[in-house]
């Protein structure tokens, strides 16, 4: 196995009217108050005296930029609600303005006020256009309302707006994201001249939906059709490759992903998927070829090679590899982090694993996720420091789920604690009272300290809820 070279690589640093009346209470129902002070062209939106049409042309020009540039919830709240109070969207009804509060809402992560915002649209009598479909689907997506969204298509239906390309592959995100994926499927269909969006829509949704088959059989068809595949669709398919952890379709992928190289767009990202591809099928060698041969390298890339390192058992080269990142100045995300972390796990370095830890929180101001604090529990439980292990479940700010409590109750059966494993036991059967396996392994830590009585007992429970200890089995994938 190729280890990690880092003289090998070049390190470049990444610098880093009653109607309006109507109109304003449903607004002004749906935003949020905000106490931050943020005084939004004030003096280019007073609406005291009348203007030039240049004037006027220019304002709004200024207002769409403003309303793009807005950084926080909060700014954008206050500059809405000044368009509101100058009566600005009835004054300029055009979807358009519409259409980029809505993207603004939605960029920002409130998708719901997106979605209060078509209402109050439609309401104000402007009619949604081939821009306003994509921003409002998005919303919907995030958001995993599918009735409203149902309730859109059959409006973009009746405005003649579903065969639009963008509409389209808009409607088959969405469907796919909310796991319908016949009518996604039929959406696609009904459109003979289909657009590679709608492609690119339909294999992203199958493959980030766990269909990583049919994703693949999609992208054959697409090749059979003449069309030719793009950066976007060789990132989706690559990443359904990964999950097969199909070698020979790796190596077949991988000149696809040169033939849909450009020269106007950087091919850092489709690389990236490329390093994560081969780190899924188990050859990080070429995994680290395809990193070492890059012009440029962004967080995704460095991160893409610690996971696969992390994963595959290497914690000498992942943390080797996060020493490199450092030193090229780029900084680390949270997913980073969650390598790093693994990479510890596997290496069984509790001090390093520690170090790092504190390092996320108090040198990069990372808030500790789920899966960061899952990594530390379960590397404090394999050294066997389970009273250190349940200290920092117990002072989590978040519940613990089912596979932290899984790794303390291995951690109890491997090192024979009893009462470990009885409190774990009492969580895990909260969470998954069908789950045999928490009553399999309680048994066999009871077992292992000679409580015969204790072993009948849970065995005996387990008969009365009829529950039974699944085989085990492997099942081998392959793209064919």
């Amino acid at each position: 196995m190729t280890t990690f070279h880092p003289r090998l690589l070049r390190l470049p640093r990444i610098q880093v009217v009653r109607k309006h009346l109507t109109i304003s209470h449903h607004l002004h129902r749906n935003l949020a108050s905000t106490t931050t002070p943020f005084d939004p062209l004030s003096s280019a939106l007073s609406p005291t005296s009348p203007e030039p049409q240049n004037a006027t042309a220019d304002r709004a020009k200024i207002i769409a930029m403003e309303v793009s540039n807005c950084t926080n919830i909060q700014q954008l709240n206050q500059l809405y609600a000044h368009l509101i109070r100058t009566y600005f969207l009835e004054l300029n009804p055009a979807p358009f303005h519409w259409n980029n509060i809505m993207r603004s809402y939605t960029r920002l992560e409130f998708p719901t006020k997106a979605q209060h915002l078509y209402i109050a649209m439609s309401r104000a009598g402007v009619m949604p256009d081939t821009y306003t479909l994509p921003v409002i689907l998005k919303a919907f997506s995030i958001n995993f309302d599918v009735a409203m969204a149902r309730q859109f298509h059959s409006v973009a239906k009746k405005l003649g707006l579903d065969s639009n390309m963008f509409c389209e592959s808009g409607f088959i995100s969405m469907y796919s994201k909310a796991g319908e994926f016949d009518n996604a499927r039929k959406v696609f269909e009904q459109n003979c001249e289909r657009k590679l969006g709608s492609w690119n829509a339909l294999i992203g949704g199958l493959s980030q939906g766990g269909r990583a088959k049919q994703a693949i059989a999609m992208f054959m068809e697409l090749k059979k059709s003449g069309l030719e595949p793009d950066d976007v669709t060789m990132v989706t398919v690559t990443s359904a490759c990964g999950c097969l952890g199909d070698l020979y379709l790796a190596l077949q992928l991988h000149k696809c992903v040169f033939q849909a190289k450009s020269v106007e767009k950087p091919d850092v990202l489709m690389l990236n998927s490329l390093i994560d591809m081969y780190g899924k099928c188990g050859r990080m060698d070429l995994a680290y070829k395809v990193f070492s041969r890059m012009e440029e390298r962004n967080v995704s890339s460095w991160t893409s090679m610690i996971v696969g390192y992390a994963v595959h058992g290497q914690a000498h080269d992942a943390l080797e590899c996060f020493r490199c990142m450092r030193e090229a100045d780029v900084r680390p995300n949270e997913v980073t982090f969650v390598g790093v972390l693994s990479a510890c796990v596997h290496g069984g370095t509790v001090n390093e694993g520690k170090y790092f830890f504190n390092m996320m929180k108090n040198v990069y101001g990372i808030v500790p996720k789920l899966q960061h604090y899952g990594c530390m529990a379960d590397l404090l439980g394999r050294a066997g420091l389970l009273e250190e292990a349940r200290g920092m479940v117990e002072e989590m700010p978040m519940k613990a789920n089912v596979v932290i409590w899984g790794c303390l109750m291995g951690a109890s059966e491997k090192y024979e604690n009893v009462k470990m494993g009885e409190w774990v036991a009492m969580h895990l059967q909260e969470l998954e009272p069908w789950n045999d396996g928490v009553y399999v392994v309680l048994s066999n830590i009871y077992a292992s300290k000679g409580l015969w009585k204790e072993v009948e007992r849970i065995r005996g429970i387990m008969k009365e809820r009829r529950l039974a200890k699944v085989p085990g089995y492997s099942l081998g994938t392959s793209s064919d």
